[in-house]
Protein backbone atom coordinates (compact mmCIF):
# COMPACT_ATOMS: atom_id res chain seq x y z
CA UNK A 1 0.00 0.00 0.00
CA UNK A 2 2.96 2.43 0.91
CA UNK A 3 3.98 1.57 -2.20
CA UNK A 4 1.36 2.05 -4.67
CA UNK A 5 0.89 5.53 -2.54
CA UNK A 6 4.52 6.45 -3.02
CA UNK A 7 3.92 6.00 -6.69
CA UNK A 8 0.80 7.88 -6.94
CA UNK A 9 2.46 11.05 -5.16
CA UNK A 10 5.44 10.70 -7.53
CA UNK A 11 3.50 10.65 -10.85
CA UNK A 12 0.81 13.89 -9.10
CA UNK A 13 4.03 15.39 -8.54
CA UNK A 14 5.55 14.87 -12.24
CA UNK A 15 1.92 16.11 -13.78
CA UNK A 16 1.94 18.91 -11.70
CA UNK A 17 5.10 20.58 -12.50
CA UNK A 18 5.36 19.28 -16.70
CA UNK A 19 4.33 21.73 -18.83
CA UNK A 20 2.36 21.43 -22.43
CA UNK A 21 4.80 22.61 -25.48
CA UNK A 22 2.69 23.95 -28.58
CA UNK A 23 3.38 26.41 -30.78
CA UNK A 24 1.98 29.38 -31.44
CA UNK A 25 -0.66 30.27 -33.49
CA UNK A 26 1.28 33.76 -34.44
CA UNK A 27 4.80 33.56 -33.62
CA UNK A 28 6.14 36.34 -32.24
CA UNK A 29 9.41 37.78 -34.19
CA UNK A 30 11.71 40.35 -33.66
CA UNK A 31 13.51 42.69 -36.12
CA UNK A 32 16.76 44.48 -35.73
CA UNK A 33 18.26 46.67 -38.56
CA UNK A 34 20.86 49.47 -39.26
CA UNK A 35 19.79 51.84 -41.24
CA UNK A 36 23.26 54.93 -41.62
CA UNK A 37 23.58 55.28 -38.05
CA UNK A 38 20.17 54.52 -36.42
CA UNK A 39 19.10 51.26 -34.77
CA UNK A 40 15.66 50.05 -35.78
CA UNK A 41 13.95 47.33 -34.08
CA UNK A 42 10.56 46.07 -34.47
CA UNK A 43 8.50 43.35 -32.51
CA UNK A 44 5.69 41.62 -33.71
CA UNK A 45 3.20 38.71 -33.95
CA UNK A 46 2.43 36.77 -36.81
CA UNK A 47 -1.08 35.25 -37.78
CA UNK A 48 -1.13 32.98 -40.90
CA UNK A 49 -3.66 33.72 -44.03
CA UNK A 50 -4.88 29.65 -43.74
CA UNK A 51 -6.78 29.99 -46.76
CA UNK A 52 -8.59 33.17 -45.51
CA UNK A 53 -9.15 36.50 -47.56
CA UNK A 54 -7.59 38.76 -45.15
CA UNK A 55 -7.87 42.65 -46.28
CA UNK A 56 -11.43 43.66 -46.54
CA UNK A 57 -12.72 40.84 -44.42
CA UNK A 58 -10.54 38.94 -41.36
CA UNK A 59 -9.55 42.61 -41.52
CA UNK A 60 -11.93 44.58 -42.35
CA UNK A 61 -11.35 47.82 -44.59
CA UNK A 62 -11.98 51.62 -42.73
CA UNK A 63 -10.99 49.73 -38.97
CA UNK A 64 -8.28 50.10 -37.01
CA UNK A 65 -6.23 46.85 -36.67
CA UNK A 66 -3.35 46.12 -34.06
CA UNK A 67 -0.93 45.72 -37.25
CA UNK A 68 -0.01 42.07 -36.12
CA UNK A 69 -1.53 39.95 -33.51
CA UNK A 70 -1.22 39.20 -29.76
CA UNK A 71 0.57 42.20 -27.65
CA UNK A 72 1.42 45.61 -29.79
CA UNK A 73 3.46 45.90 -32.85
CA UNK A 74 6.43 47.94 -31.84
CA UNK A 75 8.86 50.05 -33.50
CA UNK A 76 11.84 51.55 -32.00
CA UNK A 77 14.14 54.45 -33.58
CA UNK A 78 17.60 55.08 -31.72
CA UNK A 79 17.46 59.01 -33.28
CA UNK A 80 14.94 61.03 -34.36
CA UNK A 81 13.71 59.84 -37.85
CA UNK A 82 11.45 61.53 -40.29
CA UNK A 83 8.48 59.41 -41.51
CA UNK A 84 6.77 60.33 -44.91
CA UNK A 85 8.36 63.44 -44.51
CA UNK A 86 6.93 64.40 -40.83
CA UNK A 87 9.07 64.44 -37.59
CA UNK A 88 9.22 61.52 -35.23
CA UNK A 89 11.05 61.76 -32.17
CA UNK A 90 13.42 58.45 -31.26
CA UNK A 91 12.30 56.02 -28.80
CA UNK A 92 9.58 52.91 -28.79
CA UNK A 93 5.91 53.33 -30.51
CA UNK A 94 3.20 51.25 -30.92
CA UNK A 95 1.74 51.04 -34.82
CA UNK A 96 -1.29 50.85 -35.79
CA UNK A 97 -2.79 50.97 -38.75
CA UNK A 98 -6.19 51.54 -40.64
CA UNK A 99 -6.33 49.65 -43.47
CA UNK A 100 -8.00 50.84 -47.25
CA UNK A 101 -8.63 49.34 -50.46
CA UNK A 102 -5.67 51.64 -51.88
CA UNK A 103 -4.21 53.25 -49.24
CA UNK A 104 -3.79 53.04 -45.49
CA UNK A 105 -3.40 55.31 -42.65
CA UNK A 106 -0.63 54.24 -40.04
CA UNK A 107 -0.09 55.59 -36.58
CA UNK A 108 2.91 55.58 -34.41
CA UNK A 109 1.21 55.60 -30.68
CA UNK A 110 3.02 56.46 -27.62
CA UNK A 111 1.75 53.99 -25.44
CA UNK A 112 2.62 50.58 -25.94
CA UNK A 113 1.14 48.90 -22.97
CA UNK A 114 -2.27 47.28 -25.03
CA UNK A 115 -3.25 43.93 -26.02
CA UNK A 116 -4.58 45.30 -29.07
CA UNK A 117 -6.22 48.37 -30.01
CA UNK A 118 -6.50 50.08 -26.97
CA UNK A 119 -9.80 50.43 -25.18
CA UNK A 120 -9.89 53.98 -25.63
CA UNK A 121 -8.25 55.55 -28.57
CA UNK A 122 -6.42 58.70 -27.77
CA UNK A 123 -5.35 61.22 -30.41
CA UNK A 124 -2.69 62.87 -27.61
CA UNK A 125 -1.04 59.57 -27.49
CA UNK A 126 -0.40 59.28 -31.67
CA UNK A 127 2.94 61.05 -31.80
CA UNK A 128 2.90 60.65 -35.92
CA UNK A 129 -0.01 60.21 -38.39
CA UNK A 130 0.34 58.92 -41.87
CA UNK A 131 -1.02 58.22 -45.23
CA UNK A 132 1.19 56.16 -47.38
CA UNK A 133 -0.66 54.14 -50.90
CA UNK A 134 -0.68 50.30 -50.78
CA UNK A 135 0.57 47.46 -53.38
CA UNK A 136 -0.71 45.21 -55.00
CA UNK A 137 1.73 41.80 -55.40
CA UNK A 138 1.09 38.48 -57.51
CA UNK A 139 2.42 36.48 -55.00
CA UNK A 140 0.78 35.35 -51.83
CA UNK A 141 2.62 36.30 -48.42
CA UNK A 142 1.08 33.54 -46.13
CA UNK A 143 2.65 35.35 -42.99
CA UNK A 144 2.07 38.61 -42.52
CA UNK A 145 5.73 39.83 -42.80
CA UNK A 146 7.25 43.32 -41.19
CA UNK A 147 10.74 43.99 -43.21
CA UNK A 148 12.81 47.06 -43.33
CA UNK A 149 13.87 47.35 -46.84
CA UNK A 150 15.81 50.22 -49.59
CA UNK A 151 18.20 50.36 -47.59
CA UNK A 152 20.69 53.55 -47.81
CA UNK A 153 22.49 55.49 -45.22
CA UNK A 154 19.68 58.57 -45.34
CA UNK A 155 17.02 56.07 -45.27
CA UNK A 156 14.45 52.59 -45.61
CA UNK A 157 10.99 51.35 -45.81
CA UNK A 158 9.21 49.54 -43.45
CA UNK A 159 6.95 46.93 -45.24
CA UNK A 160 4.05 45.74 -44.11
CA UNK A 161 3.32 42.14 -46.37
CA UNK A 162 0.35 40.12 -45.79
CA UNK A 163 -1.42 37.74 -48.77
CA UNK A 164 -1.36 40.13 -51.77
CA UNK A 165 -0.59 43.22 -50.68
CA UNK A 166 2.68 45.81 -49.03
CA UNK A 167 2.37 48.93 -47.48
CA UNK A 168 5.79 50.80 -47.72
CA UNK A 169 6.22 53.33 -44.80
CA UNK A 170 8.95 55.21 -45.98
CA UNK A 171 11.42 57.22 -43.39
CA UNK A 172 14.12 59.20 -43.05
CA UNK A 173 17.63 58.87 -40.85
CA UNK A 174 19.83 62.24 -39.54
CA UNK A 175 23.09 60.20 -40.92
CA UNK A 176 24.93 63.55 -42.03
CA UNK A 177 23.80 65.24 -38.68
CA UNK A 178 24.93 62.28 -36.21
CA UNK A 179 28.35 61.59 -38.58
CA UNK A 180 29.03 65.39 -38.35
CA UNK A 181 28.76 65.56 -34.26
CA UNK A 182 30.85 62.56 -33.95
CA UNK A 183 33.63 64.37 -36.24
CA UNK A 184 33.45 67.18 -34.66
CA UNK A 185 33.15 65.82 -30.88
CA UNK A 186 36.18 63.78 -31.42
CA UNK A 187 38.49 66.13 -33.15
CA UNK A 188 37.75 68.73 -30.62
CA UNK A 189 39.72 65.87 -28.12
CA UNK A 190 38.86 64.62 -25.04
CA UNK A 191 36.22 66.72 -22.22
CA UNK A 192 37.13 67.33 -18.67
CA UNK A 193 35.10 63.73 -17.95
CA UNK A 194 37.29 61.72 -20.20
CA UNK A 195 40.80 63.16 -18.20
CA UNK A 196 38.96 62.33 -14.78
CA UNK A 197 38.02 58.69 -15.82
CA UNK A 198 41.07 57.79 -17.29
CA UNK A 199 42.61 59.63 -13.97
CA UNK A 200 40.12 57.56 -12.01
CA UNK A 201 40.77 54.29 -13.32
CA UNK A 202 44.26 54.48 -13.51
CA UNK A 203 44.49 55.45 -9.66
CA UNK A 204 42.18 52.84 -8.84
CA UNK A 205 44.09 49.82 -10.72
CA UNK A 206 47.32 51.15 -9.20
CA UNK A 207 48.42 51.90 -12.99
CA UNK A 208 51.19 54.79 -13.89
CA UNK A 209 50.53 57.66 -11.00
CA UNK A 210 52.29 60.46 -12.53
CA UNK A 211 49.91 60.20 -16.01
CA UNK A 212 46.98 59.73 -13.43
CA UNK A 213 48.00 63.50 -12.39
CA UNK A 214 48.32 64.55 -15.66
CA UNK A 215 45.02 63.42 -16.56
CA UNK A 216 43.34 64.98 -13.47
CA UNK A 217 45.33 68.31 -14.11
CA UNK A 218 43.95 68.53 -17.48
CA UNK A 219 40.48 67.48 -16.30
CA UNK A 220 40.69 70.66 -14.17
CA UNK A 221 41.96 72.96 -16.48
CA UNK A 222 39.17 71.83 -19.03
CA UNK A 223 36.60 72.14 -16.31
CA UNK A 224 37.49 75.62 -15.16
CA UNK A 225 37.35 77.40 -18.43
CA UNK A 226 35.43 80.59 -18.49
CA UNK A 227 35.68 81.03 -14.59
CA UNK A 228 34.29 77.42 -13.26
CA UNK A 229 35.19 76.60 -10.14
CA UNK A 230 36.48 72.95 -10.01
CA UNK A 231 33.93 70.09 -9.43
CA UNK A 232 34.79 69.19 -5.53
CA UNK A 233 35.40 65.37 -6.94
CA UNK A 234 37.60 66.27 -8.97
CA UNK A 235 40.08 68.09 -6.56
CA UNK A 236 39.23 64.87 -4.15
CA UNK A 237 40.98 62.47 -6.81
CA UNK A 238 43.73 64.50 -7.15
CA UNK A 239 44.56 64.86 -3.39
CA UNK A 240 44.27 61.31 -4.16
CA UNK A 241 46.44 60.91 -6.19
CA UNK A 242 49.18 63.72 -4.51
CA UNK A 243 49.28 61.75 -1.79
CA UNK A 244 49.83 58.44 -3.28
CA UNK A 245 52.66 60.02 -4.72
CA UNK A 246 53.84 60.98 -1.49
CA UNK A 247 53.06 64.86 -1.32
CA UNK A 248 51.38 65.10 1.15
CA UNK A 249 51.53 68.90 1.15
CA UNK A 250 50.11 69.43 -2.11
CA UNK A 251 47.26 67.02 -0.82
CA UNK A 252 46.48 68.70 2.09
CA UNK A 253 46.20 71.60 -0.36
CA UNK A 254 44.13 70.22 -2.27
CA UNK A 255 41.80 68.21 -0.55
CA UNK A 256 41.25 71.70 1.70
CA UNK A 257 39.98 73.57 -2.08
CA UNK A 258 37.97 70.07 -2.42
CA UNK A 259 36.58 70.51 1.39
CA UNK A 260 35.41 73.69 0.74
CA UNK A 261 33.56 72.89 -2.61
CA UNK A 262 31.42 69.98 -0.67
CA UNK A 263 30.74 72.41 2.00
CA UNK A 264 29.36 74.72 -0.21
CA UNK A 265 27.23 72.15 -2.43
CA UNK A 266 26.25 70.58 0.74
CA UNK A 267 27.91 66.97 0.23
CA UNK A 268 28.73 65.57 3.73
CA UNK A 269 30.10 62.78 2.32
CA UNK A 270 33.20 64.18 0.90
CA UNK A 271 32.94 67.05 3.48
CA UNK A 272 33.74 63.90 5.69
CA UNK A 273 36.20 62.23 3.63
CA UNK A 274 38.31 65.04 3.09
CA UNK A 275 38.33 66.47 7.11
CA UNK A 276 39.56 62.65 7.24
CA UNK A 277 42.31 62.66 4.95
CA UNK A 278 43.20 65.96 5.63
CA UNK A 279 43.91 64.74 9.55
CA UNK A 280 45.53 61.74 8.05
CA UNK A 281 48.22 63.38 5.87
CA UNK A 282 48.98 66.16 8.78
CA UNK A 283 50.44 63.81 10.84
CA UNK A 284 54.05 63.54 11.25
Amino acid sequence: MKKVFLTVLAFVSIASTAQVKTPQASPSSKLEQTVGLTDVEVNYSRPSAKGRTVFGELVPYGSLWRTGANANTTVTFSENVKVEGKELEKGTYALFTTPKADSWDVYFYKNTDNWGIPEKWDDSQVAVQVNVKSITTSRHIESFTISVNDVTNDGASIELQWEKTIVPIKFEVPTKEVAMSSIEKTLAGPKAGDYFSAAQYYFQAGADNAKALTWVNSAIDLATTDGKEAPFWYLRLKSLIQAKGNDKKGAIETAKLSLAGAIKAGNKDYEKMNNDSIAEWSKK
